[in-house]
């Protein structure tokens, strides 16, 4: 099968095109022709060889997003059948490639209405935002959150959840932004050209930070006493928090399925749609110029490449 993949750590000219065997399924694994996958910021730092404890032996095959249907189904699946429509985060990255294995309980339908390449934008960074304010934020009615990076990939997705769990959203991004981010229901829209967030907001429950840095640390300050401060980037200030009464999070996602069948319920209901900057095809090029894309950070939503 045609996979695209990388012999060594480097650059964007390290991502190679070859024929590699197709993969054998276990009893409890399901064997997926992808149609459609996407890039996420983890891919490049792999490539880059900043997560070597999350490579495996070269050649090493990229991607974390898989959507498509099902070929084949492990004995033990009774789920699935062949021709099914799906979608998922598999537990192992290598899905930029023609037939990805994946264990069938990370494994959901694909929603119907949601095209293969709006499908395999959701996986990974909604179930990145759904941990971020379910399990670690504990996000309820009511609630003010603070999405840092609105725009992008986990945090289009958050805010829609965020609306969803009944939160009163506030979201940063540059300006060209605003227009989406209140479509996707932002109540305080925060041009991070022009305001500090950390000057105009306060008392707030809960913040999403996908910057790290001093935008992390600035975080802080709009938390009121008991407030939560989740990071999908860099561990926050354990001393700090004390101080402050503040609960902390650094997560790392892990696929699960039951939560990918209701970010699929929810699609369904028309309460989460991916956004989609650009698509590319499943090549060498492709996925060269998908990483590029990636790599300016200035993406709005997913970059997704499809195979067919």
């Amino acid at each position: 099968m045609k996979a695209i993949v990388i012999e060594e750590f480097g650059g964007t000219d390290k991502l190679l095109e070859q024929n590699v065997p197709e993969p054998k399924i276990d009893a409890n694994q399901v064997l997926i022709k992808l149609y459609a996958t996407s890039v996420n910021p983890v891919d490049t730092k792999i490539r880059e060889g900043a997560m070597r404890d999350a490579a495996r032996p070269f050649p090493l095959i990229l991607g974390g997003d898989v959507a498509g249907i099902v070929k084949e189904v492990g004995d033990n699946v009774s789920r699935f059948k062949p021709r099914d429509p799906v979608f998922a985060r598999p537990r192992v990255f290598g899905t930029y490639a023609q037939y990805v294995a994946v264990d069938a309980d990370v494994v959901a339908k694909k929603p119907d209405n949601l095209s293969y390449e709006e499908a395999a934008a959701v996986p990974l960074a909604g179930q990145t935002a759904w941990q971020a304010l379910v399990d670690h934020g504990k996000v309820k009615e009511g609630d003010k959150v603070l999405i840092h990076a609105g725009a992008g990939g986990v945090g289009s997705m958050a805010i829609q959840i965020a609306k969803y769990l009944g939160a009163e959203v506030a979201s940063t991004a540059s300006g060209k932004n605003e227009e989406l981010l209140k479509t996707l229901g932002v109540d305080r829209f925060i041009n991070y050209e022009e305001e500090d967030f950390s000057e105009v907001l306060s008392d707030y429950d809960m913040v999403l930070d996908t910057m790290g840095g001093d935008i992390q640390h600035k975080s802080f300050k709009v938390l009121k006493p008991g407030g939560h401060l989740v990071s999908v980037l860099e561990k926050p200030d354990e001393h700090l928090a004390k101080d402050l009464g503040i609960h902390t999070a650094h997560f790392m996602m892990e696929p699960k399925g039951d939560q990918l069948e209701k970010l699929a319920e929810l699609a369904n209901q028309g309460k989460l749609k991916p956004i989609i900057d650009s698509t590319y095809w499943l090549n060498e090029q492709g996925v060269r110029d998908a990483h590029k894309k990636s790599e300016t950070h200035h993406a709005v939503g997913k970059i997704v490449i499809r195979a067919k």
